[in-house]
């Protein structure tokens, strides 16, 4: 089934992550130093690009935060949990991997999965109930990460865990109730940070399947970070450790 792109900047990582591009289609009469650029790579990767009057644009999407620029593509295959070991492995990289816990909103799931991206996380995992899907809308708030980060779908959050806990990785949760504050971990070893559900947490049969639980602390009135902003904190302490201090 094709999946529609929408936005200049997710279209131009739709192109550079080699994804399979039916077209690209512009809203007649839009200009550029970036259309210019998408055009350009289209060629380069041998995209065929189309011009539309308003009317047929708007039939393939509705989204007014387009950008005046759609690619059509076949729809993302999720990997598997061995994939993302794998890819780490193929790096020579001790694993690195994000779990997300009933990770509901598309906005929230597109922020963490483009701040793993940049952090160099090997992988992402969701589970294939109550969770946002790779969507369009998701894809936006990735700035077009999704193309670029394996995502695996799981239908059992805490029987993978054991899995990767087998294969020697260690879990990491985010618990605003946590004794430890998220600095005291040595990310250095095999590792897997898991994010909980915007409301709720992570689910309590999964956090008891974590090795670790981590605070991150706060000093406001405000009880508790926003999902993605949480994620991106712990991630980023796990490349101040396998980087800055190896």
């Amino acid at each position: 089934m094709a999946q529609i792109i929408a936005g200049r900047n997710q279209v131009i990582e739709a192109i550079k992550s080699g994804a399979l591009i039916e077209k690209v289609v512009l809203l007649y009469g839009v200009k550029g130093p970036v259309i210019e650029r998408i055009k350009n790579l289209a060629e380069q990767s041998h995209i065929p690009v189309v011009e539309a009057n308003k009317t047929t644009f708007r039939e393939l999407v509705s989204d007014a935060t387009t950008q005046g620029v759609v690619a059509i593509v076949g729809q993302k295959t999720y990997s598997t949990v061995d994939d993302l070991i794998e890819r780490a492995t193929t790096r020579n990289e001790p694993p690195f991997l994000l779990i997300l816990d009933e990770i509901e909103d598309p906005q929230n799931l597109g922020a963490l999965i483009r701040t793993a991206e940049c952090a160099g996380v090997h992988g992402v995992i969701i589970p294939r109930h109550h969770s946002a899907s790779l969507t369009q809308g998701t894809s936006r708030a990735s700035a077009g990460a999704v193309e670029h980060m394996p995502v695996a779908k799981v239908t059992n959050i805490a029987a993978t865990i054991d899995e990767l806990r087998e294969k020697g990785v260690w879990i990491v949760g985010t618990d605003a109730g946590a004794q430890n504050l998220y600095l005291a971990v040595d990310y250095r070893t095999p590792c897997a940070i898991v994010v909980g559900n915007e409301g709720k947490g992570i689910r309590p049969l999964v956090k008891a399947k974590c090795d670790f639980l981590v605070r991150i602390p706060l000093y406001g009135q405000t009880e508790s970070l926003n999902a993605s902003v949480a994620g991106a904190i712990v991630m980023y302490e796990v490349v101040r450790k396998r980087r800055l201090l190896s």
